[in-house]
């Protein structure tokens, strides 16, 4: 059902104009369909180089020496229990449990370079997908943010949308920041692979459903008209065109059709696996093709600190390595790769060496990236670490640098500038730089 509950700074009614509507997975962050089509009106559209963004968020940290950047020539206690298998690089190799993923490295950029410059949890969630360090007083925009700010709805889908809720939020990881609550994503906080699977607020069942809902905008109408009169200023507008919009867009058919899973047949379904990040995979997939921008897979349970190999080799490699796989095979067959940046990375690494309960901890001097699509210059490895997987020796990647070839592949300009709400003017990405080999 629709929330329209309300939110901070009520008038008498007990109802805030900034959070009356309130759309979906939207609602935890106030964020209105309506607030975000103004706040987008005057934006000009940035140039494009890749149309749409698909970003794989492995919450928790992934172990990069035992998935993209193995050692097998290390001690045992660095090496692991796994194997290797060749990709299609020469002299390059993946964990055993990825030959999926190593059958199509020819669509892949792999960045062993990666340097996460932190450790900690919750932090990396704001730093990874912003590029900028946490700040308390100035929370910074994530990727799906800017993306959404800048493009808007071209094609009259919802910008930006976070698929699974494994995002740490303590320190305003995968939010809008000081862009505002209007650019946060739809959150579809439920699992695509169950079979009651709905998406909230876009599932109008029945006549009465839909009858509760214009009653709601009815009433909507009714309190703008109101504030309209007591507004000077004219700041709020009656049942304008972005109301008109976001209205649409709830009722509408095309966001439901988006979502809508059963379109596609059991072999397609299987082939991505049928687990919630195989199946967020292909909704990415069904959503970008649809018009969404921006869309944020999210994944948790890497944080390995004990049986790290049972949990990495049981669950969460061979989802990774099934999902994201069909998510570039399909997207190449469809004519979609070269114009939709794909992207995979975690908070941080982890410890070369295994700890006693056989896990690895938080690791901040390496960890690993993944990078395909938007026509990037793919099938190659960026960067290196030395022989025990502890530190970058050459081409270090920082969060910084990831965040500047997004931004530039996406066609952001990196010194695009914004205003924090309290007036300062804010560098989009000031310190990062593009990595070269990639562009």
């Amino acid at each position: 059902m629709l929330d329209l509950r309300t939110g901070r700074a009520p008038d008498c009614s007990g109802v805030s104009r900034r959070a009356f509507l309130r759309v979906g997975g939207l609602a935890a962050f106030g964020l209105g369909l309506p607030q975000y089509l103004r706040a987008r009106a005057d934006a000009p559209a940035a140039p494009a180089k890749a149309k749409r963004c698909i970003l794989l968020w492995m919450q928790g940290g992934p172990s990069h020496i035992d998935s993209f950047d193995p050692k097998p020539d290390a001690p045992a206690e660095i090496r692991g229990e796994f194997g290797t298998v060749p990709t299609t690089l020469p002299g390059v190799r993946f964990a055993d449990p990825l030959p999926m993923l190593a059958r199509q490295t020819d669509k892949l950029a792999v960045v062993r370079g990666h340097d996460p410059k932190n450790g900690s949890h919750g932090v990396a969630d704001h730093l990874m997908m912003s590029g900028h360090k946490f700040n308390a007083s100035l929370p910074f925009p994530c990727f799906g943010s800017v993306v959404a700010k800048e493009r808007g709805y071209p094609r009259g889908l919802l910008p930006f949308v976070q698929l699974g809720k494994s995002i740490d939020r303590r320190f305003n990881g995968g939010v809008a920041g000081f862009l505002g609550d209007e650019f946060n994503p739809f959150e579809v906080p439920d699992d695509p692979n169950s079979p009651a699977f709905r998406v909230r607020d876009l599932g109008i069942a029945g006549d009465d459903d839909r009858r509760r809902l214009d009653r709601r905008y009815a009433m909507l109408a009714d309190l703008e008209n109101y504030q309209k009169s007591a507004d000077a200023a004219g700041a709020v507008k009656a049942r304008d065109e972005f109301y008109e919009k976001a209205h649409g867009i709830i009722t509408g058919p095309a966001a439901k059709r988006a979502f809508d899973l059963a379109q596609e047949s059991d072999k397609v379904r299987d082939r991505y696996g049928r687990n919630s990040l195989g199946q967020s995979c292909l909704l990415a997939r069904r959503l970008v093709e649809s018009g969404v921008q921006f869309v944020t897979v999210t994944d948790g349970g890497w944080d390995t600190h004990q049986n790290n190999f049972r949990s990495l080799k049981d669950r969460l490699l061979p989802r990774v390595d099934r999902g994201l796989s069909a998510l570039l095979e399909d997207l190449s067959v469809r004519g979609l790769l070269d114009e939709t940046l794909v992207v995979w990375f975690g908070d941080f690494g982890r410890t070369p060496k295994i700890n006693p309960t056989a896990g690895r901890d938080h690791w901040a001097s390496a960890g690993c990236a993944l990078l395909a699509g938007g026509g990037l210059k793919v099938g190659q490895v960026v960067g290196e670490t030395n022989a025990l997987a502890e530190y970058v020796t050459d081409n270090p990647v920082g969060p910084q640098d990831l965040a500047a070839t997004i931004y530039t592949v996406l066609g952001v300009p990196l010194h695009t500038w914004y205003k924090a709400q309290d007036g300062r003017p804010i560098e989009l990405c000031p310190e990062g730089k593009p990595v070269k080999q990639l562009l």
